[in-house]
């Protein structure tokens, strides 16, 4: 088989058939929610720890891999300010807003973005997208759940302004949701004093990728109930302007300030298009909020991704 569509083989292994797996679980009631609750956690908290303390281990800090650092925040940062400031306002109901915006800042890099960039530009590629992924990552345990408690909170409490203490501010940045840190922590001290990296975890941490898609799409192919989600694609459709034009408009923009290698621009591309995250739907399962909205966002950016924006890239951009 050749190569390109041996890599091929990801996007169905690791994204579809979780998805299908979860999906029959749900409706043959072989699964019950406490369960796809502790999948959801246990992904968060270790697996997610895991992968980012491999991952900075050997994360290679070149001139153009540092600009991928502030890149990578931004792709997070800048959709969630666009949507905050456009169409989130039509959503007033504060579980459905808090949803919205978190479908807007997170995007699948690490799992779509990263296997659809292997396929297109092999290990290299998939190096690239998994250095913006690790930003995601961070943002998603220091920024994205926080604020997605912080909207649940403001349900809570009816709208009201509400103060908080010292510690129930600490409780809101410091969880277990927050381990991956600890993760980045220990890979970045390890790479900043040299400790090379054993041979034998090269394989561990591939195990790993496709593990974590696993262990991330099948508690949410098992959210996921197309009667419940059917009233929410046309609330949801804007997110496709800020996901497939906006951002990807702007980092066009960036790229061509700051890169010259082709490999590179079109990898950052590609991750730019990145439809709306799994991270989406379980930012708003921990915290509560519409989950059904992130599914939506989910389901459809998806579709259009796979069945349109991944093949106009593949045969006529890359």
């Amino acid at each position: 088989m050749p190569e390109e569509s041996y890599r091929v083989l990801f996007v169905i292994t690791d994204l579809i058939l979780p998805l299908i797996v979860g999906y029959i679980l749900q409706k043959c009631a072989l699964m019950q929610d406490k369960t796809a609750n502790f999948i959801i956690k246990f992904n968060v908290i270790l697996v997610y720890s895991l992968q980012t303390l491999l991952a900075f281990w050997v994360l290679p800090l070149t001139f153009d891999c540092i600009y991928l650092i502030p890149i990578g925040f931004f792709v997070v940062i800048f959709p969630g300010i666009v949507a905050a400031y456009t169409f989130a306002k039509r959503h007033r109901e504060i579980l459905d807003h808090g949803a919205y915006i978190m479908s807007a800042m997170l995007s699948n890099i690490g799992t779509l973005g990263g296997v659809c960039a292997f396929i297109l530009y092999s290990e290299s590629g998939f190096a690239y997208t998994q250095i913006i992924a690790s930003c995601q990552t961070v943002l998603l345990v220091l920024l994205c759940f926080p604020l997605a408690q912080y909207y649940r909170d403001k349900y809570d409490s009816h709208g009201k302004k509400r103060t908080y203490n010292l510690k129930e501010l600490l409780k809101k940045f410091i969880s277990l949701n927050q381990m991956s840190v600890v993760g980045i922590a220990l890979g970045l001290m390890l790479n900043f004093y040299a400790v090379p990296r054993p041979s034998y975890l090269s394989p561990v941490f591939s195990f790993l990728v496709h593990f974590g898609a696993w262990t991330a799409l099948v508690p949410v192919g098992y959210l996921i109930s197309f009667k419940r989600t059917a009233s929410y694609y046309g609330k949801v459709w804007d997110l496709c302007i800020i996901r497939f034009v906006i951002v990807p408009l702007a980092i066009f923009i960036i790229c061509k300030l700051l890169f010259d290698s082709a490999v590179l621009k079109n990898t950052l591309l590609v991750s730019a298009l990145a439809p709306t995250a799994i991270n989406a739907v379980i930012a708003s399962r921990l915290y509560k909020l519409n989950v059904d909205l992130a599914l939506a966002s989910f389901i459809m950016t998806t579709a259009i991704y796979l069945i349109v924006i991944f093949p106009v890239f593949f045969f006529f951009v890359a």
